[in-house]
């Protein structure tokens, strides 16, 4: 009843505010609006790919499993949920032409950057584009533990200025078409170089290297720290996390109420307690 309840809840703030981009789950899975047929643009492959400058590396299968990063060809309930979260975000994007995406979520521990990364890998298994997965949360960066990676050079250096963009990209095997660029550590005044000059030049540089990448941005939480809102001029569109039993309603609200001017493709349910049954 409380699940439902708050359905209701957040149905009626939709209906009260239409022109907020609140796209919440319905029915167990992420719910986003399906684009009309027929538009946006003409999607065509990406070219065999040739890892030159980018840093390659073998992730752990265990270490994967640990930190649930699930394989995208996989027949778990996780990864068909990823492919259709995978399917939908497509769609609303391609639809407006957008290439950016950012993982938003209320607070710490809500999934959002398990959330991002398997998005990434599953946008990436796409096959029809490549993906560039961006850690920009610099409160508290996890996501080259995530995949296993020690990297040299992170999105850190490279905002402060120390590293050129392609010392801080990595590739890991068996993910096609994805290339990460992790942070390696944290820093002090993240809100204020988010905002400024050098993180413009840099998500300039990265959508001008490849068109057809679609840049996926993993930021702090949004009512933990300023760091999302000050970044959030800088992408196209967002992708709100929630957590079930953990996130609560007037958080959310304000979360999507904080986010007005980025047009969010949807909100994702993690933990969601609902497993869809087979087909």
């Amino acid at each position: 009843m409380d699940r439902i309840r708050r359905a209701l809840d957040l149905a009626r703030l939709e209906r009260d505010h239409p022109t907020e981009p609140s796209h919440l789950e319905r029915g167990g899975q992420p719910f986003v609006p399906e684009a009309p047929a027929g538009s946006g643009p003409a999607r065509t492959p990406p070219a065999s790919i040739t890892y030159h400058r980018t840093r390659v590396f073998s992730p752990s299968p265990a270490v994967l499993e640990a930190n649930r990063i699930v394989n995208p060809a996989s027949s778990d309930p996780a990864a068909a949920a990823y492919r259709m979260l995978r399917t939908q975000v497509l769609q609303r994007m391609d639809a407006n032409g957008w290439r950016s995406l950012a993982i938003f979520s209320p607070s710490a521990e809500d999934g959002k950057t398990t959330t991002a990364a398997n998005l990434a890998v599953n946008l990436a298994n796409d096959r029809l584009h490549t993906v560039l997965l961006v850690e920009f949360d610099f409160r508290r960066p996890t996501l080259a533990a995530l995949m296993g990676l020690s990297p040299e050079f992170g999105a850190d250096d490279t905002l402060a200025g120390t590293a050129r963009v392609e010392d801080c990209l990595y590739h890991a095997e068996g993910f096609d078409r994805l290339v990460m660029m992790p942070a390696r550590g944290k820093m002090t005044n993240s809100s204020e170089v988010l905002a400024g000059p050098r993180s413009r030049e840099v998500v300039s540089e990265l959508r001008a290297r490849y068109p057809e990448r679609i840049l996926v941005f993993d930021l702090p939480p949004v009512l933990n720290a300023d760091d999302a809102l000050a970044f959030a001029p800088l992408v196209e569109c967002g992708l709100v996390v929630a957590s079930e039993g953990r996130t609560r309603r007037n958080d959310l609200v304000r979360t999507i109420e904080l986010l007005h001017k980025t047009p969010l493709v949807g909100t994702v349910l993690n933990r969601a307690s609902d497993t869809p049954r087979g087909y």
